[in-house]
């Protein structure tokens, strides 16, 4: 039942993205990707305390938008809006935001992408103390299990900073190493801030 609602949610959202920002032509692009879930080499390399509790293997689908030219101001980025379903049933998400690609040089070739967004996360959040006084020694091993083996996001709604690098094999096709990041940034939540870090390669389709 859990799946399937979350599934139901995230049809809406990329139904409802679709048809808000695409042209008669069905303009933009869709991607779709496969991520190694919870990866902890990025956010040691960076300091970003990934969580490193959690298995399996994310699919990313979604949809972008051509260049918005009506926001020259903040450098004409792309929205996209996409749905992350892990082979586990671990801390599933839905995200939305903006995004820019930046050439290197010439249009045509490689290029960088990186994004903002906001994202929503059927993971934990808040998970009980297991220490906590006057608790069954099963419930105290149920916490136990959860602690080591689930991310503490804190927030259901998180932060959801990502980067890829992509080649643009076609005028249709482009392939892209993509990295993206969830967590709290202690604004959506004050105290515990383990984030996902997920990281694998995409390819995308332009209409």
């Amino acid at each position: 039942m859990k799946t399937a609602m979350f599934a139901a949610v995230a049809a809406s959202l990329l139904g409802s993205a679709a048809l808000g920002f695409a042209a008669p032509a069905m303009a933009g692009e869709a991607f779709v990707g496969v991520y190694k879930h919870d990866v902890t080499f990025i956010g040691k390399a960076v300091g970003l305390g990934a969580a490193g509790r959690e298995d399996g293997y994310d699919v990313h689908l979604g949809y972008r938008t051509d260049k918005l030219e009506n926001l020259r101001w903040l450098g004409k980025p792309q929205v996209h809006t996409m749905v992350s379903i892990n082979s586990e049933n671990k801390s599933n998400f839905v995200a939305a935001g903006f995004d820019w690609k930046l050439d290197f040089g010439q249009p045509g070739g490689f290029y960088l992408r990186p994004g903002m967004g906001l994202a929503y996360t059927d993971g934990k959040a808040k998970l009980p103390p297991a220490n906590a006084p006057n608790i069954s020694d099963e419930e105290r091993a149920r916490r136990t299990y959860l602690y080591y083996h689930r991310i503490e996001f804190g927030s259901h709604v998180l932060f959801e900073p990502e980067l890829a690098l992509g080649y643009q094999v076609s005028d249709k096709v482009s392939v892209e190493l993509s990295y993206t990041h969830l967590s709290n940034g202690q604004i959506f939540h004050q105290g515990k801030n383990q984030g996902l870090d997920d990281a694998g390669v995409r390819l995308v389709y332009a209409f």
